[in-house]
């Protein structure tokens, strides 16, 4: 799943292109076809942590690959529609900055593991076109189970869900934008993608140790809540 801490670097700015003015259009028209024409900017972020459950590994690979009776719950308050077997749509929430915002909508399909490893990434949502942006997410997960000296009274196991992730965000961004500096677009780009990423993986990652160690009656160590 998903936790706060992370290691972050971004890919260099690419050219921004600026379409020639329209003759015959509106403004608000010539607007449009600025987003639609311009060359998107890319924002990447390389993230990697660990989620600590006081279970063993198998307990865990159980949870995890049940995720259609948790994933919607866990997810909250995000907004979540099934999507097949294994998909998901997410409405990740409403972010922005310059007086431009974007609410980010992507589909995530939650693959079953493969020799020990469960891997997430991007699918199309039906009927769904992304205005102004686009969404490579790809993270994999693995377990890597041990003992635990801070475990709840009558738990010697714990289970680090060990994860991956490499984000790109792709946005068509309009004209407006593209006439600032190329360095703070991408600069703010970056750190608003970080924001992203840290908010909702603290509070999925607690969401989900909470609901995982419910279901099995573990009490859940507070100083797990009060590390995030």
């Amino acid at each position: 799943m998903f936790s706060q801490n992370t290691e972050y670097q971004s890919l260099d700015a690419s050219e921004v292109v600026f379409p020639p003015v329209a003759s015959g259009l509106t403004e608000a028209e010539e607007e449009i076809l600025s987003v639609v024409q311009g060359t998107p900017k890319q924002f990447y972020g390389r993230y990697q942590d660990c989620m600590k459950m006081y279970a063993s590994a198998q307990s865990v690979a159980e949870y995890l690959s049940t995720h259609s009776q948790w994933f919607s719950r866990c997810a909250e308050p995000m907004k979540v529609q099934p999507l097949g077997e294994n998909g998901y749509a997410l409405v990740i929430g409403r972010f922005g900055s310059f007086g431009y915002e974007v609410e980010p909508k992507i589909g995530l399909e939650l693959l079953p593991p493969d020799e020990g490893v469960w891997r997430i990434r991007t699918i199309p949502i039906p009927g769904y076109q992304a205005p102004g942006y686009d969404v490579d997410y790809r993270a994999s997960l693995q377990l890597v189970e041990g003992t635990a000296e801070d475990a709840p009274l009558g738990v010697d196991q714990v289970t680090h869900v060990e994860w991956e992730l490499d984000l790109i965000v792709y946005i068509h961004f309009p004209r407006f934008i593209q006439r600032l500096p190329k360095s703070l677009i991408q600069n703010t780009g970056d750190k608003l993608l970080n924001q992203i990423v840290r908010q909702v993986s603290r509070r999925l990652t607690r969401k989900v140790q909470e609901d995982f160690h419910n279901s099995l009656g573990i009490p859940f160590p507070a100083n797990c809540k009060k590390k995030r």
